[in-house]
């Protein structure tokens, strides 16, 4: 599967490395197609609201059930939407972060790597 022009900028493109650029893609399809799933449960939901309204003719009772169903289904779907993101980005940034770490560590000596550690750490603090 390529990326399309409309999906991502051909200069953010040239930016990314593989990782992120699948990463990208594979955030805007559990987007994408957790909408989807979402839409057609809702759509469900309401003509099994119609059907009951039509059938009992009480749809304050109806109203609430689907109130409470439809308000459950999108603040999970944004719930977990949102806390997956936030863990995808976790774990790009730890695996960051441990690329540095590897590429520092075969970079220095013995004998230097106090020093480099104490000024690498104190950078990261914001002392210097």
């Amino acid at each position: 599967m390529t990326t399309q022009a409309h999906e991502m900028p051909p200069a953010l493109a040239a930016m990314m490395t593989d990782d992120e650029v699948a990463a990208v893609k594979a955030d805007a399809a559990r987007w994408r197609y957790g909408f989807l799933v979402v839409c057609a449960g809702l759509i469900v939901v309401l003509l099994g609201f119609v059907v009951v309204v039509f059938k009992s003719g009480a749809p304050e009772t109806a109203f609430a059930g689907l109130v409470g169903v439809v308000g459950t289904t999108i603040g999970a779907y944004f719930g977990v939407q949102v806390g997956q993101s936030g863990k995808d980005r976790v774990e790009a940034e730890l695996r960051r972060t441990t690329e540095t770490a590897m590429r520092l560590a075969a970079k220095i000596h013995s004998h230097d790597a106090d020093e480099v550690i104490k000024a690498t750490m104190d950078r990261g603090r914001g002392t210097k």
